[in-house]
């Protein structure tokens, strides 16, 4: 099964399954000397982790890493990094009656003609457990390019079905905003705008008591990006960003800067101006404005960079819904097991980490081609 690693520079590799022992990431690409223990892990971990909150799948996982390569006496050897998240929750009989039944939503039938054979219990490969892997990448990935160029990503949720968030300055939300609510408490659905981050949970708790579902948008927000990361093609900042939140579980649209509002406007009202202040290091060029989201032609323009999934609403579902068999028998299902009524909270470390990781790579990218510069002049 090909299509497991994601990178260049910054590269990573995962393996494992939702109702398996556990799950793998192999880092390649850190460099040495950079501190790193389970802790620095478990932060967007448990932000991710499954039974945080009453408005999350009720699976109980701890979601420990295990570092087990890599990382000696407190720092990163340089080598590859070798992360373990064991599975202790599983409870794989709650598939069993619908082993041969396709879920509505789900990866069964695609499994099946791809590969003739699939994992049933809980999605197997496709399930969004395999994100704990690549979150306890991200984390490594934030803490590279925050000790690299100052880069801090923040990711929230600004939509709830129809509930939208009002958030004038994204570049200005802070992890506290989005975790913790004015009072202390903690911020279950992880919207800034709190008054409708309290419609948000009511809207997910109307939906959860009627077995259904509903979906969202997240954004996510990337500051003190330096100008000139990505290449202006292929590899273009926005493509490599665009695939790695298209890979993860349940994301049907992304779109950054002002996205498909650009569709309504002239060029003269799309273009952002660019401006230019005295510094003592000289001018520094920027734009007044900044629907181009941080990129233009496909590298970063040194402004925040705004992104934004949808995702859909969970496809699991208890209530009865027509499907038919493998064998394509005309049949009803009811989906078992613990699932979240709506993917948005715990989305958000998992956007925040793709986006890391993409940046990490790109940095390393354009750390390498300056260096080679460097040594030809």
């Amino acid at each position: 099964m090909p299509g497991n690693s994601f990178g260049k520079l910054f590269r990573i590799t995962t393996a494992g399954e939702s109702h398996g022992p556990g799950n793998v990431v192999i880092i390649d690409g850190v460099p040495p000397g950079i501190p790193l223990c389970e802790d620095d892990l478990r932060v967007d971990l448990r932000r991710r982790r499954p039974g945080q909150s009453p408005l999350v799948t009720q699976r109980q996982e701890d979601d420990e890493p295990e570092i087990l390569a890599g990382v000696f006496e407190g720092r990163t050897t340089g080598t590859s990094i070798a992360i373990l998240i064991r599975n202790t929750d599983q409870r794989s009989g709650d598939y069993s009656d619908i082993r041969d039944k396709y879920r509505p939503g789900h990866a069964d039938y695609t499994f099946d003609a791809r590969y003739g054979f699939r994992d049933y219990r809980g999605g197997g490969r496709s399930s969004a457990r395999e994100t704990t892997a690549r979150v306890a990448a991200g984390a490594i990935a934030k803490k590279l390019i925050a000790q690299e160029f100052g880069g801090q990503i923040v990711g929230y949720v600004s939509q709830v079905g129809s509930v939208k968030a009002s958030v004038p300055n994204p570049e200005m939300i802070t992890l506290q905003q989005v975790e913790t609510l004015p009072d202390g408490s903690p911020n279950f659905v992880r919207c800034p705008d709190h008054d409708a981050a309290a419609k948000m949970v009511a809207l997910i708790e109307e939906v959860r008591r009627d077995t259904d579902s509903i979906g969202g948008v997240s954004e996510i927000v990337a500051i003190n990006i330096p100008a000139g990361l990505g290449e202006p093609v292929f590899d273009k900042l926005k493509a490599d960003l665009a695939k790695a939140l298209f890979s993860l579980p349940a994301v049907l649209g992304v779109e950054y800067g002002i996205g498909f509002g650009c569709a309504e406007l002239r060029g003269s009202q799309n273009n952002d101006f660019f401006v230019a202040r005295t510094t003592p290091n000289g001018a520094v060029i920027s734009t007044a404005s900044n629907r181009h989201g941080g990129m233009l032609g496909g590298i970063s323009s040194g402004m925040p960079i705004i992104l934004r999934a949808a995702i859909k609403p969970t496809s699991s579902l208890a209530k009865e819904q027509p499907t038919v068999t493998r064998d394509g028998q005309p049949t009803t299902i009811r989906t078992k097991g613990r699932h979240d009524p709506c993917l948005l909270p715990r989305f958000v470390p998992m956007g925040e980490a793709m986006v890391a990781i993409v940046l990490a790579d790109h940095w390393l990218r354009w750390k390498a081609i300056r260096a080679r510069v460097r040594s030809e002049e």
